[in-house]
């Protein structure tokens, strides 16, 4: 899939957030500036969140307190080690939604019940979104 500009990462996003189920996870990979973020805040603010959505890559987790479904959204840049994910409180993300970018650091064998989206530049400041679907978004993938 081709995203031709941020606007359509955002509505990806919205999209995402429209489908997303308690206890689902879905993982964001690709390069600085790709436009993860752009995506996990189209993604907040259709489940209703108003104001900011800052990368969370300093903060590591920024949960977002929204009804009906909650969601952590998690920048694993930082972690070194998948023995650090115990220490940032990750586990209780069960109840809502929880959104990672760079889940790499994490680990191969983590959230492997995961919706995997990968973003990558294309040509002429489009992103190419390639996606690994779970049986748990059957039917609600592609969207």
């Amino acid at each position: 899939m081709i995203l031709i500009d941020e606007a359509a990462t955002a509505a990806l996003g919205a999209a995402l957030g429209k489908a997303a189920r308690a206890g689902d996870v879905i993982t964001l990979s690709g390069l600085l500036g790709v436009g993860k973020t752009v995506l996990a805040r189209g993604l907040l603010e259709a489940l209703g969140h108003e104001g900011e959505v800052p990368s969370p890559t300093f903060a590591i987790v920024q949960p977002y307190d929204l009804a009906p479904l909650p969601v952590w959204h998690a920048d694993l840049y930082r972690i070194e080690h998948p023995d650090e994910l115990h220490e940032i409180g990750l586990d209780c993300a069960e109840e809502g939604l929880l959104l990672v970018e760079w889940p790499d650091r994490a680990g191969e064998n983590a959230w492997p019940h995961a919706l995997r989206l990968t973003l990558d530049f294309a040509d002429d400041g489009a992103r190419r979104l390639t996606a690994d679907v779970p049986p748990a978004w059957e039917g609600r993938w592609p969207l």
